[in-house]
């Protein structure tokens, strides 16, 4: 071996002691592995341990109301499932409200999103977004029962309102024409806000050097948006419509402090539904059923906007 080599080879040895044990350790794979896994262990422990437990107890049929042990039925829940007309009207009726909520929440987020974007000059910009902001911080608890006491029709600020106004008074919350309708304009109360702040995130996410080009080529509104600002804002904006969409879909601290799901079943959403059989009736097994079939509505939705968030690469691509 020359001299070269050797001294060479003198020096990998001296640099690797000074690392020394501890720093070969930082440097490995290993370490980055050993960081993860705390919440690796929480993951599994809250969340894929109980979801396989879910889908296991799906196939039994099992009751907390009953000394039986659990016994194995097959496939029975999910049959009774698609055999309940009651439960399909709730589906129907969480559809009706997760459409209506989400697409109005979104219209009126953009617009006021838009609005509060261009107008970084407008006097009290600052207060007037605290004060929007504030729903969204509210508990939803706190939120239905402050909007309980609002549509009480004895002595509620909005009955007061109608009767001063045009001389009639609306029991909002037991009216059949009218709680579904209530129910929703709370939940839009409560959510455009976070539309509004998804917005304007998704404003802030886009260069501004591409907006004054964009300006100085005289793009028309329309051409802005659809080469300028949806490309850099559309991961933001379909993330929040995503958000709102599976929270919407599994409403029920709303509904059940506001209606109960009344009058009859006209706001019992499929949420409030799985409660029932959960927690009221302890049926753990077809409400495991239940809730395997709300988890897979829910991988679908998300796979939806999987699928428009990349549209432009697939046409691209074709």
């Amino acid at each position: 071996m020359s001299s070269a080599n050797i001294a060479q080879s003198n020096e990998q040895i001296v640099a690797h002691g000074r690392r020394g044990p501890l720093r070969v350790f930082e440097e490995s794979r290993f370490f980055s592995l050993t960081l993860l896994l705390p919440i690796l262990i929480f993951f599994v422990a809250l969340n894929v341990i109980p979801t396989m437990w879910m889908i296991g107890m799906s196939f039994y049929n099992y009751s907390l109301m009953s000394p039986a042990p659990p016994n194995f039925i097959g496939i029975d829940n999910y049959t009774r499932i698609y055999n309940d007309a009651d439960l399909w009207s709730a589906f129907g009726r969480t559809f009706v409200f997760v459409v209506l909520a989400v697409s109005i929440e979104t219209t009126l987020g953009i617009l006021l999103g838009f609005l509060f974007w261009g107008s970084n000059e407008m006097p009290g910009r600052r207060l007037a977004l605290t004060l929007l902001f504030v729903p969204m911080v509210v508990t939803p608890v706190a939120s239905g029962l402050f909007w309980r006491l609002i549509y009480e029709p004895t002595f509620g600020v909005a009955n007061y309102l109608l009767q001063q106004l045009i001389g009639v008074k609306i029991d909002f919350l037991t009216n059949v024409n009218w709680a579904f309708g209530a129910v929703l304009f709370v939940d839009i109360w409560m959510w455009t806000p976070f539309m509004i702040l998804m917005t304007l995130a998704a404003l802030g996410s886009v260069p501004k050097a591409e907006l004054e080009a964009a300006e100085v080529d005289r793009l028309s509104i329309g051409q802005r948006l659809w080469h300028v600002i949806w490309p850099h804002g559309k991961f933001i904006l379909m993330l929040g419509i995503l958000l709102r969409t599976i929270d919407a879909y599994k409403t029920t601290d709303l509904v059940f402090l506001m209606t109960n799901g009344g009058p009859g079943n006209i706001t019992e959403l499929i949420a409030l539904k799985l409660y029932r059989y959960a927690f009221a009736s302890l049926n753990i097994g077809f409400s495991s059923a239940l809730a395997v079939i709300l988890l897979l509505i829910a991988i679908a939705f998300t796979s939806v906007y999987l699928w428009v968030l990349n549209l432009r690469r697939y046409r691209e691509g074709a």
